[in-house]
């Protein structure tokens, strides 16, 4: 699976990330992450992400870096798609994805690309890319997989159905799994050293703290604090399409006194429901709901506890501000939440409540208990351990032998 680069001496290297972004924020979140410390690299270099939705447009990008977003799936709860607003026609929307990607990739020409999670892309919309990337052999291809994907056995027969085992093998060069195999090591739980271990590591989590867009974090900030001193207790559900119960139950839940709250919804979530939310805060003073913040990491930092979901880019961000939190995990169509928020929470850095116990009641009660600080450090070296493969990556590949 070599491959062989072109001069990188005469331009700056070219690298595309890719993310299906199907439900939620977290893959796109993930990659504009990554984007940012790559752009940091000297040379810089030119990155071209590829977003499955269009809030990938509310998103202050990188310098270098810029984006062609995707007409968008929604994800179900059953775990099927369907177009999110263009029509009904998921075959004709899949492949117009899937010519826009290939185009896209053709045309800005890369050295390097970053597919985040899906091997093949949502409904197999990357095949095309992957196998014109195969034939000119110019490219080097890596995997971007998070810490867990979903129970072991699922896990195995959804690569074993989406052939995703021979597509790594056939169309990547590297996985890079962002992760710490002290939590959780997805290579030995789900059967994967044998059939693709060898191109495999783990580079540690992928440390938000350091995003760069100062100045929107602290416009957030400022539109949080306003003019209440009171210490705030922050709730955010990414999106907000899967996140109504955690936001209905925060929303009415007793705070601790001297304390506020502030609920973040996300803008996926239906009108119907924000409705309700918003009909639960009416008359609260202590309470302020927000459906979007661009850059949250200032108001989670100065949070005096967090409530949240537990996708991955909200609990690492959770466990490198190091403040009292608890997560309320998504049990379906995944099980990728609980497990993961099941290994932290033995380690006591989060609290953690299953959605068939989340009442108003329940979370009030955590609200008001004490909380120890986490003590236990993750590898949180993710982000640096990327910039130093994309460094190598910009190396010349030999051939095979």
């Amino acid at each position: 699976m070599s491959r062989i680069a072109k001069d990188t001496q005469s331009r700056p290297q070219r690298i595309v990330l890719y993310s299906h972004d199907t439900l939620g924020y977290g893959h796109l979140r993930r990659n504009l992450l990554i984007a940012a410390a790559l752009s940091e690299m000297t040379p810089r270099p030119e990155i071209l992400l590829i977003g499955g939705m269009r809030e990938a447009g509310a998103f202050v990008l990188p310098a270098g870096v810029d984006c062609v977003t995707l007409p968008a799936y929604a994800k179900q709860g059953d775990g099927s798609y369907r177009p999110r607003d263009l029509g009904t026609d998921l075959t004709r929307l899949t492949a117009l994805r899937s010519q826009m990607i290939r185009s896209a990739v053709e045309g800005f020409d890369p050295e390097l690309m970053i597919v985040d999670n899906v091997p093949r892309g949502a409904q197999y919309e990357l095949d095309q890319a992957l196998a014109m990337l195969s034939h000119q052999k110019r490219c080097r291809v890596v995997l971007g997989l998070r810490d867990v994907i979903d129970e072991s056995a699922v896990t195995r027969r959804q690569w074993l159905r989406q052939r995703n085992f021979e597509t790594v093998r056939r169309h990547y060069d590297e996985v890079w799994i962002y992760g710490d195999p002290d939590i959780y090591d997805i290579l030995t739980d789900c059967g994967m050293s044998g059939p693709i271990g060898a191109h495999c590591r783990f580079v540690g989590y992928l440390d938000p703290t350091g995003r760069r867009d100062s100045v929107q974090a602290a416009a957030d900030l400022a539109q949080v604090i306003g003019c209440d001193p009171r210490p705030y207790i922050y709730c955010a559900v990414g999106g907000g399409r899967d996140g109504v119960a955690l936001c209905e139950a925060f929303a009415a839940a007793p705070l601790p006194d001297g304390h506020r709250g502030v609920l973040v919804t996300g803008t996926q979530m239906p009108e119907a429901q924000k409705t309700r939310i918003a009909a639960l805060s009416k008359g609260r003073d202590d309470l302020l709901v927000l459906p979007f913040l661009r850059e949250p990491i200032d108001v989670m930092n100065r949070a005096a506890r967090i409530v949240g979901m537990g996708g991955y880019n909200t609990t690492i961000e959770i466990l490198a501000l190091r403040r009292a939190s608890l997560i309320v995990p998504r049990c379906v169509p995944r099980r990728e939440q609980v497990m993961r928020t099941e290994r932290l929470a033995a380690r006591g850095l989060v609290s953690m409540l299953l959605p068939g116990d989340l009442t108003p009641a329940t979370l009030g009660d955590w609200m008001a208990a004490p909380v120890p600080t986490p003590g236990y450090q993750l590898d949180m070296t993710g982000l640096s351990s990327v910039q130093a493969l994309v460094r190598s990556a910009a190396t010349p590949i030999p051939t095979a032998a």
